[in-house]
Parts: structure tokens; sequence; C-alpha cells
């Protein structure tokens, strides 16, 4: 049976509501997983070391992807870890690289940062 595709009229409560939800998630987010004030200390840092030295809008633009890059992989990667625990509860090998795969897209996501870093704060550090 093929369901009937309907377009929604526009509410204002079901727009409050899906930000209820992401924000839901945000707060869960921070209060459960352990690297995401691992991830804020950085972030801060990062900022205000932003602000010392006071780079550039393009050099804030490549901060501020690679900030948010990592924080989305994380959210993504704590989504997918959610998902297999109720869906696998029991060690498997499927599931170990579910799990592992996700992991690996934070890493790549916190190497990029590091390497975006590196590339705009050596040259203030050194002169």
């Amino acid at each position: 049976m093929v369901k009937k595709l309907t377009k929604e009229k526009f509410s204002i409560r079901r727009r409050i509501k899906a930000f209820k939800f992401a924000f839901s998630g945000i707060f869960y987010f921070f209060k459960t997983v352990h690297n995401s004030w691992v991830h804020l200390l950085a972030t801060a840092l990062v900022i205000i070391a932003g602000c010392y030295f006071n780079i550039t809008a393009t050099d804030w633009l490549w901060v501020l992807s690679a900030i948010f890059l990592v924080f989305i992989a994380e959210l993504l990667n704590t989504a997918i870890e959610k998902v297999v625990d109720l869906t696998s509860p029991n060690t498997h090998e499927l599931a170990k690289r579910s799990k592992d795969l996700a992991a690996a897209a934070v890493l790549l996501a916190a190497v990029f940062a590091i390497i975006v870093g590196v590339i705009i704060f050596i040259p203030y550090f050194v002169s």
C-alpha cells in the first residue's frame, strides 16, 4: 500500500515542539556524554584565543566550522551508539563495527579541528 503524501499545514506549535526536541537532545548530550565537556572546554579555550589574537573573519569561519563539526560528529556518534545498544544489547560484531565507525568519524573531526587550530594559531604564537 502506498501512503498518499499530503502537505501539512504550517504550524508554529509543531515548529516549537521540534525545537524542544532538539534542545532536549543537546541537554541530554551534555548531561550524559563525558566527552561533551572536553569539547566544550576546548571550544572555550579556542574562542578565548581567537578573541585574544583578534583572528580574521575567515579564520573565525574555519574555527567555528571545525568546532561545530566536532560537536555534530559527537552527537551523531552518541545517537548511533544509543540505537545500536537498543537494537543489539548483546555483543555482536556488526554492532561493534557500527560503534567503531561512528567513533572514527569523531576522531577525524577532532583531527581536522586540530589541524585548523594549528594552521590558524601557530603564526600568532610564533610572532
